[in-house]
């Protein structure tokens, strides 16, 4: 059975994609996973070669046939997006629901399916990965995340690998509740900063709900040492392992700009040696 293992954050900016690519490049036996297709960027550490892309078509729009409408306004007044102006639909605000079409007395208006998004299948340095983007202004992207893992986990069965490593969203919404369903482990890269505990207690709370196991990496903790502390505190009273402790150091930011992993770009640093050690114990934790 594969092992999924995802780095999440409860909030954006605490350094999961750069942890992330850093373990990408320190894990051996893997396929790589990008399930923040909102705004997907592991790819600018990874620079996938694309070697298949599909449609994601999971949604439909209204379309007016100017032929039949008699302008009767009946869609335009049940529409509770304001899409509607006859024969005119808003596509960015329509969401699909139908309701026009079903009331239109004159058979006027079908629902046409449109592309959500595009969904990738890539070589990287570091072995393939799965990989997405959803298109401005659509909402299914829990959807999304669950077919960027179902080609994961075809890859993985396919090239016989034993785990997947998912970068996942920010946040407790949608595209997290499907990045965390079914998994085995769970880490969450949190900050020393009110938001970052705040936000670090819901991505827990939602990942003890789906009997997910979390792990805690405090990145960048000596900015301000007693809010660490009280982040192992918060981790202690939930009985949630702390990974470890990542200091703060512009190579990680010189890393991201020269868009290299850690190991790649600073292979001496001692954060490496630190992210080294957090794996081989994420390793241990999972069984693998």
């Amino acid at each position: 059975m594969v092992d999924e293992i995802a780095v999440l954050s409860g909030k954006g900016g605490t350094g999961k994609t750069t942890i992330t690519g850093a373990f990408a490049a320190l894990a051996q036996n893997k396929i790589l996973a990008d399930c923040d297709v909102d705004a997907p960027d592991l790819h600018i550490l990874l620079h996938p070669k694309v070697i298949d892309s599909n449609d994601f078509v999971d949604s439909s729009v209204a379309y007016i046939d100017p032929s039949l409408c008699v302008y009767c306004g009946v869609c335009e007044e049940k529409c509770r997006f304001d899409a509607i102006n006859p024969p005119n639909v808003n596509k960015i605000a329509c969401e699909g629901c139908g309701v026009c079409a079903y009331v239109c007395p004159e058979g006027a208006i079908e629902m046409r399916e449109r592309v959500s998004g595009h969904l990738f299948k890539s070589e990287t340095r570091f072995g393939a990965m799965s990989h997405a983007k959803l298109l401005p202004g659509e909402g299914n992207s829990g959807k999304l995340v669950t077919a960027v893992r179902k080609q994961a986990e075809n890859m993985a069965e396919r090239e016989k690998k034993d785990h997947i490593l998912i970068d996942g969203s920010p946040g407790i919404g949608c595209p997290v509740i499907a990045t965390v369903t079914g998994l085995s482990t769970g880490v969450v890269v949190t900050e020393p900063t009110p938001s970052g505990i705040h936000d670090m207690n819901r991505i827990i709370k939602l990942m003890l709900q789906f009997k997910v196991k979390p792990l805690i990496i405090i990145n960048k903790f000596d900015l301000n040492e007693d809010k660490s502390a009280e982040i192992k505190r918060a981790a202690d009273n939930m009985g949630v392992t702390m990974l470890g402790r990542i200091p703060f150091d512009p190579i990680m930011t010189k890393s991201m700009v020269a868009a290299q992993t850690l190991p790649e770009y600073a292979p001496e640093n001692e954060i490496v040696e630190i992210l080294e050690n957090m794996w081989k114990k994420i390793m241990s934790i999972s069984g693998s």
